[in-house]
């Protein structure tokens, strides 16, 4: 009878420490997975400065009446791929579109230093007031979105370790939480930018 009572206690004892560690090791992917989710939507946030003030330096460049029309459409076709592209929780967990994402991320920042560049070749233009600020918002917000990206791989990292690790590993199998994708950049964005001057 003392040991049929103590094979109850023992699988009791075991029952609760499972029973805590898997609650703890939820609570904690579920804290995680907000931070990845916020730390996406400060991404957002910053490709959205970006996308508005690209609409205004795009309209400010149309001013220049000589303004080169292939360089406008590039970056307003850009823009417009980007603004038709949205990335749900789910989105961010599947590579193909993460990576969608990316390139038409990357092609608006190529589209983007090229309408800078061409710009220079306008005198008028660089001296417009509203023109240099734009110029300088978009730059600031550029490394703001730098900042951004780090800060989200930063909490996809953390939030991935907790996924794949034993015992999280189990625990997220059990209640659904799936590895995220990382914000990589283009295999392009490893070799130089060529660019050219027409003056």
């Amino acid at each position: 009878m003392i040991k049929k009572n103590i094979l109850w206690i023992v699988i009791g004892g075991l029952l609760l420490v499972t029973g805590f560690n898997g609650c703890s090791s939820y609570n904690g992917l579920v804290d995680s997975e907000v931070e990845v989710d916020k730390s996406w939507a400060d991404v957002e946030s910053q490709y959205q400065r970006r996308y508005d003030l690209i609409g205004n330096l795009v309209n400010t460049v149309k001013g220049a009446a000589d303004f080169e029309k292939s360089t406008l459409t590039e970056i307003t076709n850009a823009r417009a791929k980007v603004g038709s592209m949205t990335m749900t929780a789910e989105a961010l967990k599947d590579p193909v579109a993460m990576k969608n994402f990316m390139q038409a991320q990357s092609q608006m920042s190529g589209a983007l230093s090229r309408l800078l560049v061409v710009a220079e070749q306008y005198p008028n233009l660089k001296a417009n007031q509203n023109f240099l600020e734009l110029q300088a918002q978009l730059e600031g917000t550029e490394n703001r979105i730098q900042t951004a990206r780090v800060d989200y791989n930063a909490a996809v990292g953390l939030y991935n370790k907790k996924v794949k690790r034993f015992p999280g590993k189990l625990w997220a199998s059990i209640f659904g939480f799936d590895p995220r994708e990382m914000f990589n950049s283009e295999e392009a964005a490893a070799k130089p930018r060529e660019v050219e001057f027409n003056f």
